[in-house]
């Protein structure tokens, strides 16, 4: 599943290709077919990312006021966009949706999530998900309350959306490793310095990722090799690692959070 920086990534992107333009939207799959009907040939506003949810926002004349509507894309593990340069290529796989703007054209497929939010469902989703790291007036506090109330590790409250918004299973690791918590550490006892410690980190390697397009952890001023040139093992500090990048000592890997956790027993005590 993409984390929260592929999909800002995504956001900015589609962003470029495609806002501002009267799209052509259609369903090759079928699946959507009613609601690409209601948006074809609308105006695409803009599109947003909150953590690894996606908002296309459509100017709607005929609504009092011309309000928006709003199109909610969740990728989960199998969602896939693919962009192709006007004329686009018949569509490939079972291709939920299929907008076309100007230059080019941007096809999805296999979401978890694809549909139009009404406003009460909107607002309802927008309250349930945690606070976003690349959000320039995102307020961490919300985040830091909620952890302190928490018996939960840390190492699984980071994936609870409804606390920060974005973080996926490599970011906890890597963030963990990186501060040296132990994941297992109940979020309640987790000093107000590491609390914000942990969220200027969190935006900071948020920042890396979207411009890089790559989750990237390690510091970035003792490469020795371009970034384009840098493995997955290279960029990261522990993730899927055998051995510690600090100690060197044996990683630990084991289930948290129902998902494979790595972090350092001697680093992260």
């Amino acid at each position: 599943m993409p984390e929260g920086h592929t999909v800002h990534r995504m956001a900015r992107d589609h962003s470029k290709h495609l806002a501002g333009q009267t799209i052509r939207l259609c369903s090759p799959q079928g699946r959507f077919a009613a609601e690409a009907k209601r948006l074809d040939r609308k105006r695409l506003t803009s599109v947003s990312a909150h953590g690894k949810h996606l908002f296309y926002r459509w100017s709607n004349p005929k609504t009092r006021g011309g309000r928006e509507t709003v199109m909610h894309v969740h990728l989960g593990l199998y969602g896939k966009f693919r962009i192709h340069k006007n004329p686009p290529p018949p569509p490939r796989g079972a291709v939920r949706v299929r907008m076309i703007g100007d230059l080019r054209t941007i096809d999805l497929n296999g979401p978890t999530k694809c549909e139009i939010l009404t406003a009460p469902l909107f607002r309802k989703l927008s309250d349930r998900l945690g606070v976003n790291p690349l959000d320039p007036n995102a307020n961490p506090e919300l985040a830091f309350v909620r952890l302190s109330k928490t018996k939960k590790p840390i190492g699984s409250a980071l994936l609870d959306q409804s606390l920060i918004a974005g973080i996926g299973n490599i970011y906890r690791a890597e963030i963990l490793h990186l501060l040296k918590i132990d994941p297992e550490m109940p979020s309640y006892k987790l000093s107000r310095e590491q609390l914000e410690e942990m969220w200027r980190l969190t935006v900071d390697l948020f920042k890396i990722g979207v411009k890089q397009n790559k989750i990237i952890t390690v510091d970035l001023s003792l490469l020795n090799k371009p970034i384009s040139r840098l493995t997955k093992d290279e960029r990261l500090m522990i993730y899927k690692k055998q051995k510690c990048s600090y100690c060197h000592g044996a990683v630990r890997k084991w289930t948290l959070g129902a998902r494979t956790m790595y972090a350092c027993p001697k680093c992260q005590r």
